[in-house]
Formats: structure tokens, C-alpha cells, sequence
């Protein structure tokens, strides 16, 4: 099924999105990386979903690799053909029936497909990436933004979500976290999540590394979160226009890479995208119109 911002031409299949799409414009930042870390913060404050999580993964030891895992599931999903998008939401919903996790309160055992939980996963990762992509300086309308949440349904059928349930605008989404807010905690799974995001086991040789490029990385992505984030972990907020300014100083150094140079990093999906489609094909933020 392809999505209807794709239009199959003769270079190719376009995938589920296609260059017209507010998606694979906006997904080919570099900000994404910082809006990936603050989705892992945001996704660990619901309990039974930051357990579900935890209870089927060694979490500090593979952390990198979930990370890297859902951007490569992202960039086949955004860049990919129509198969191999299908086939990786495929993949992950036949992971996800198989997994469960166990309160250890109630004793209740359940799913982490339940829809529950895709949802609240689902919207705090495209909340995020929406967030800030936007306060970094990445030119989306507010027309733009809600074009974005309304394609972001597709991503939403492939892990399992009945489209029409999840929130297509941000009114609509800025509605359904209001009315999730009161399931939110920093339980013990999510004190872990933010103990191995602020302090995360890196080889002695890298310590430098760490220290300016991921402390860096991760107080931006700390920073970013909303006000009720920053209270439930218990860390003073840090002051809002210092955050949007250094989001913008980075949005600025990091867009400042040539694209071609960025892009040659694995896995390159954006790379194999216009070798299938054209060079026309290429995510240029100027594309994005209201």
C-alpha cells in the first residue's frame, strides 16, 4: 500500500511516503538524533510501557543498539520501497506479539501491543521529532506540522495502531497528552532510562567523546522536554529560551554539514532513496510549503 504523498514515476517506487511528503523532508535532519534521545525520556515516564521495555531487553547493555534499530526502522520506513516498509512494520508487530511484560504490583501480566501503549510510544516519538526539529530552526508551518502528524498515521498502522485512533494534528496530539498525563511517573524503569541516558558505559578510550559530544546531546534532548517531564524525574527545568537557543546554535552547526557528507553514514537510506528515485528526490527543507 502506498501512502498517498507517494507518487510511483519512472525512477521508482516511492514508498510509503514519497518527496512530496512533509516526512521525507523533514526526517533527513540531523536534529533527529537529538529528538530520538528525548523520545526515549519521554516514552520511559508511562510505567507499563518503559516495562515492557525493560522486562524483554538488557537495556543498558543494547541501548545503542535499540537506538540504532528504530532509526534504521524509521529511515526504511521514510526512504525505503513500498516491500521493504511493509516488511519492517511486519517485523516489529510479529516481535511485539510475542513479548509481554508482568506489573510488579498486581501481578497482571499483559501485552506490549497492547494499543495502549503502541499509542503512547508512537506519539511521543513523532511528538518529539515534531518538537525539535521545530524549535531548532527547522522551517515547518504550523500547516506543515499538522500535514506531518497526519502522514505519521501510516508509520502508526505498520507497528500495529488502527490509524483512525491516533492523532492527526497538534491540537489533536497536544489533546491526548493532556489526557494521558495523569498515567505518567518516573518510576524505578524510568529512573534506569535516565540514569543510563545522563551516565551512559562507554569504553575508558571514549570518555572525551562522551563528554562533548554526548552530554551535549543529552541535555539538549533533557531540555527539550515538557515542564511535567521535568518534574516528574525530580531535575530542576532548565530555562526555556537557553534551550531553544542552543537547539538553534546546533540546528545551525550540524545543517551546516554538507548534505551529501551526512548522508554517506550508514545504513544511507536517503542515498538509496535517489539512486531509486532521482537526485529530485533529495529532502530539502525549502520543499516544505504551508
Amino acid at each position: 500500500m502506498t501512502g498517498t504523498t507517494g507518487t510511483a514515476d519512472a525512477w521508482g517506487d516511492p514508498g510509503l511516503f514519497g518527496p512530496g511528503s512533509v516526512t521525507w523532508q523533514a526526517h533527513g535532519d540531523p536534529m533527529m538524533w537529538i529528538a530520538g534521545v528525548r523520545a526515549l525520556w519521554l516514552q520511559a515516564l508511562h510505567p507499563r510501557a518503559v516495562r515492557g521495555v525493560l522486562q524483554n531487553s538488557d537495556f543498558r547493555e543494547d541501548a545503542w543498539g535499540r537506538l540504532l534499530r528504530t532509526a534504521d526502522f524509521v529511515g526504511t520506513t521514510t526512504y525505503g520501497d513500498t516491500t521493504a516498509a511493509e516488511r519492517a512494520g511486519a517485523r516489529v508487530r510479529r516481535i511485539h506479539r510475542l513479548l509481554g511484560a508482568t506489573d510488579p504490583d498486581t501481578g497482571e501480566r499483559y501485552g506490549v501491543d497492547e494499543p495502549a501503549l503502541l499509542r503512547w510510544v508512537h506519539c511521543a516519538e513523532v511528538g518529539s521529532y515534531l518538537h525539535v526539529l521545530r524549535r531548532s530552526g527547522y522551517p515547518l508551518t504550523d500547516a506543515a506540522a499538522d500535514r506531518y502528524l497526519a502522514e505519521q498515521r501510516t508509520g502508526a498502522r505498520l507497528v500495529g495502531l488502527d490509524p483512525a485512533g491516533v492523532p492527526a494534528s497538534r491540537a489533536g496530539l497536544s489533546a491526548y497528552f493532556e489526557a494521558v498525563r495523569p498515567e505518567l511517573a518516573a518510576g524505578p524503569e524510568a529512573r534506569e532510562v535516565d540514569d543510563f541516558l545522563r551516565r551512559p558505559p562507554v569504553h575508558p578510550l571514549l570518555t572525551p567523546a562522551r563528554r562533548l559530544l554526548w552530554t551535549r546531546v543529552a541535555n539538549l534532548a533533557y531540555g527539550s522536554l515538557p515542564p511535567y517531564a521535568h518534574e516528574l524525574y525530580g531535575r530542576p527545568a532548565p530555562e526555556p529560551e537557553a534551550v531553544t537557543r542552543r537547539l538553534r546554535l546546533t540546528g545551525t552547526a550540524l545543517r551546516a554539514v554538507p548534505a551529501r557528507l551526512r548522508w554517506q553514514l550508514p545504513p544511507k537510506h536517503i542515498v538509496r532513496a535517489m539512486r531509486r528515485l532521482g537526485p529530485g528526490a533529495r529532502p530539502t527543507p525549502c520543499k516544505l510549503g504551508a
